[in-house]
């Protein structure tokens, strides 16, 4: 009974919000579209996209002012739910943010590595930076290359870990993204054991657990086929947490020689018979995709009244950007409707 009094509000609140999430039709005709313009204008008429979109000029009816619109209403969607949280759900909102902040750090690594021309374009996550988190856009826009960029970041929590990266004076981009997963991981595996407790911190804990070990078997099959990376090289780049994946399993996935024997023993974990994991039709990504998605719709419809309605419609939030962008990448470069839909994959239910 306390966590339905705790989380009814937000539930009816989530439940309102969901009801605007495009639904397979929509994604049908997106794709069946001919113009990026077509595929805007359609936006028009989407309750969640018609008060951004209605403020463009048709002449910025392109794919990296549309994805900013997009975010925007992410980020709004975000606030609207924080404003009718309670404390609970406030410290995982709170943990949640962090994805956000690596993003954009992310994005800072590779305007100063690859020396691009065009001006940091954060304007439009300003407001909610300055709203929810410990960066500083302003601070981070200033930075001219990697030395100041790590030293716009010296009174968050991220300094440290891409401090040792900068200190070794021959850290690499990969290097860099390497050490912010790393810890971005790690840490909130500690802070979601350390600051949530009882029911929340257990679906926080599976849905966490379950995206490392996900992420851990992609990492693994990339450096094996890609990099022909050894053992002790793909052990660094691991994220050192296993929840379903055992710790023998995992030693046998890392020293398989090749990569049917790799396919092999990914074969025999938890999510081949849970998920259909390695399904020879779908790329890494989308079968990662739609393992979350599985999870996380499961968790919201076994436990409605918990930070699991929170934490999937976020998710499936942040799957319709994806799909978004992608439909007008592929419409952009002319694919045909059932190509456009493969690329999509599932849709959001």
């Amino acid at each position: 009974m306390g966590n339905v009094m705790a989380y009814s509000g937000i539930t009816t609140k989530v439940r309102a919000m969901s009801a605007k999430l495009l639904t397979a039709e929509d994604y049908d005709i997106i794709a069946g579209l001919g113009t990026v313009t077509e595929a805007i204008e359609y936006l028009k008429d989407k309750t969640a996209y018609a008060p951004y979109v209605n403020r463009m000029d048709i002449s910025l009816y392109h794919r990296g002012n549309v994805e900013k619109i997009l975010y925007q209403s992410l980020f709004d969607d975000y606030s609207r739910l924080f404003r009718f949280a309670g404390m609970k759900q406030k410290t995982f909102l709170k943990l949640y943010w962090k994805r956000y902040e690596i993003d954009l750090i992310n994005y800072c690594l590779r305007i100063v590595f690859n020396h691009y021309d065009k001006p940091f374009d954060l304007e439009y996550k300003k407001e909610f930076f300055d709203r929810y988190s410990q960066i500083s856009i302003d601070r981070l826009i200033t930075s001219k290359n990697i030395d100041e960029l790590v030293d716009n970041l010296r009174d968050t929590e991220y300094y440290d870990a891409l401090a040792r990266i900068k200190d070794s004076g021959a850290g690499t981009l990969f290097d860099y993204d390497l050490a912010l997963d790393l810890y971005y991981f790690s840490t909130m595996w500690k802070k979601g054991k350390r600051v949530l407790k009882g029911h929340e911190q257990k679906i926080f804990l599976k849905d966490y657990g379950t995206k490392i070990d996900l992420l851990n078997l992609q990492w693994i099959y990339r450096a094996k086929k890609y990099y022909h990376m050894l053992p002790p090289d793909i052990y660094s780049m691991t994220i050192p947490i296993h929840y379903r994946v055992r710790v023998e399993e995992f030693k046998s996935l890392v020293e398989t020689p090749t990569l049917e024997q790799f396919e092999t023993e990914v074969g025999k974990t938890y999510y081949a018979g849970k998920y259909d994991y390695m399904q020879a039709d779908k790329t890494l990504e989308q079968m990662y995709r739609d393992c979350l998605r599985k999870l996380y719709l499961t968790d919201k419809r076994n436990d409605p009244y918990s930070i699991a309605i929170v934490n999937t419609y976020l998710f499936l939030k942040e799957e319709e950007i994806y799909k978004l962008t992608t439909a007008l990448e592929c419409i952009r470069y002319g694919l045909t409707k059932g190509e456009t839909l493969g690329y999509l994959g599932g849709v959001n239910q």
